[in-house]
Order: structure tokens, then sequence, then C-alpha cells
């Protein structure tokens, strides 16, 4: 197999380094030469992903910004082989997509939308691991959902990376799930940071901290681009959140103790329900 690699931050790497460790030929391309140039010398890549090189591929990964992805894919499309299978690793997926799919189509080759679950707080190459992604879920968003055998191509061309699951949905429902368990948390916890009183938190803190803070530390532009690209979803749980910051912050204002106390019991069970004890 040979994969191509658009973008050599934390995902990019670690795909390269997967495939990499797998024996298959991987073929990368990155804005940055220096970093470029480090996988090729480090011999955790076979070649450069050029107009020329990129028809040969079975499968190239778009581990860029979503605007980025679209500007590349929109410059190489038609210099793809049919056989080739692109998808990217967004965070969010109705603007991709919708830009992608016609190009596809147009062009002759298959697309497909996919975001990893899988990550640190830290990014850049030399974060990246082989590793990274095993056992993790994948959640793809195809241009058929009745396509059976695509389907099950595009998890064979995947296999090397080592997912434990994959899901299967719309752009439109991805985006809608993905502002709830992954874009509140970082603005929770980017916000939750700022309190003055985090500058002397040390002899204070433990586990709970540590959780609440760790994705604080983010890649701001691309967090920044995602949030905007999802913001009407985004919006939507932020002010399901506010309320209920609201009616706990009633709750103590009014000392009323068994409102506040069923509010806690509240969240308690709700955590249970979905994710169990």
């Amino acid at each position: 197999m040979t994969v191509g690699v658009v973008g050599l931050g934390l995902i990019g790497g670690s795909f390269v380094k997967a495939y990499h460790e797998a024996g298959e030929r991987v073929l990368i391309w990155n804005r940055s030469a220096t970093t470029r140039d480090f996988a090729l010398l480090s011999g955790d890549a076979d070649g450069v992903l050029d107009e020329e090189s990129c028809k040969y591929c079975d499968l190239i990964l778009l581990c860029i910004y979503p605007e980025a992805a679209i500007r590349w894919l929109e410059d190489f499309a038609p210099h793809l082989g049919a056989h080739s299978v692109v998808m990217d690793s967004c965070g969010t997926k109705r603007v991709v997509c919708e830009a992608c799919f016609p190009l596809a189509e147009r062009h002759g080759f298959t697309y497909f939308g996919g975001h990893p679950m899988a990550g640190t707080h830290f990014s850049g190459y030399k974060y990246a691991r082989a590793d990274l992604f095993h056992g993790a879920p994948m959640v793809l968003v195809p241009p058929a959902f009745d396509d059976i055998e695509l389907l099950d191509r595009v998890k064979g061309l995947l296999a090397p990376a080592g997912f434990g699951s994959f899901s299967v949905t719309t752009a439109e429902r991805h985006d809608e799930m993905i502002a709830f368990t992954s874009q509140m948390a970082h603005v929770v916890s980017n916000a939750y940071i700022k309190s003055p009183t985090a500058r002397s938190h040390k002899g204070f803190s433990a586990g709970s901290y540590r959780d609440m803070t760790r994705v604080a530390w983010l890649n701001a532009p691309m967090w920044a681009e995602l949030f905007l690209e999802n913001k009407d979803n985004l919006l939507r749980e932020l002010e399901c959140l506010i309320d209920n910051l609201n009616a706990y912050k009633l709750a103590m204002e009014t000392e009323d103790r068994e409102r506040l106390a069923a509010l806690l019991e509240e969240g308690k069970q709700r955590k249970e329900e979905v994710d169990g004890k």
C-alpha cells in the first residue's frame, strides 16, 4: 500500500509512523520543509507527496485545518488516480465534506470524511507516535451509506493505524456531537483556567484540577477555526451550560441547600445514566 499524509502535526505524524511501522510506503507533504525533511531523514517516510507521486497513492490522509484541506485537494484533485481514497482528519465535517465530496465526484476518486478520536494536549511532529490510534474510535462520513464494499475497503486501508472501532454518520450529526464531546470541553477548560486564583493553586490542587485544565493547553488558531465553523452547535451547547450554571448560582445566592443538593444529585445521576458508574 502507498499512503500519502498531508500535514505533519501530531495526527499526521502519528499516521506516518503507524503506516511506516506496518511496512507500508509513506509519502509526505508539509508546509514546513524543515519538518518534512526531518521525517524523511529519520526514515519515517519514503518520499515526498507531489503532483506526480499522488496518483499512485491508495490512501491520502489530510491532517491539516479544514480550510487548508479544501485548498490542498482543489490543487491536487486533477492529479489523483481513480483508485485513490482521500480522507480528511478534521475536527469538523460539514464545511470540508461539502467542498470535497463534489471535487471527488468531478475528478473520479473517492473521498471520505474522517475524524480519529485520539490525541493529546501536545502538538507537533515530535509528539507523534505510532500507537496513538491503537484502540481509539474512528468516525467516518462516507459519500454513500449503502456501499458496504467501499466501507470495508476503507476500514482495510485504515487497519495499520490500529483503530478499535468505527462509527459511520453524517457530517451534520458529527458536528452536533463533537460540539458537546470535544469543543465544549476545550472552551470550558480554557475559560476555567483564567480565574485569578489559578496563579496560586499549587499545593491545593489534585486530580480534579488536572482533569479540568488538561485541554486548556490547545492549538489556538486551529480551535478558533473549528469553533467558528461549528458555531451553531457550539453556541447551543454553551447556552445550555450557562443555563445550568445559573441554576447552581441561584441556589447558592439564595442559600437554597435543598435545591442545590437536588441539582448536584441530578448531575451525578445523569453521569451514571450516560457513562455508568
